[in-house]
């Protein structure tokens, strides 16, 4: 059975890889309005950590495609290859 998240409560959730580094947090999610599917989250880097500042950013925040999330709980953990 899948577990239902409110976005809401997803807001503000730190994002970290699977190495322990801290990107940013969570601001926002991309969802394709045809399937529903959630495409992409939007990220606020953290501005001390150096991979957060090489990734591509947009309007000074930084996409990362959905399925480079491994899980979601007390912090969203994404795959560090996969940003």
């Amino acid at each position: 059975m899948s577990k239902f998240v409110i976005a809401k409560q997803l807001a503000g959730k730190k994002l970290i890889t699977n190495e322990g580094e801290e990107i940013g947090k969570l601001v926002d999610v991309n969802v394709n309005e045809v399937s529903g599917k959630l495409e992409s989250i939007v990220i606020e880097p953290n501005p001390d950590n150096a991979t957060a500042r090489t990734l591509h950013k947009s309007d000074g925040l930084i996409l990362v495609k959905y399925n480079a999330v491994l899980a979601v709980s007390d912090h969203i953990i994404v795959d560090k290859k996969g940003l």
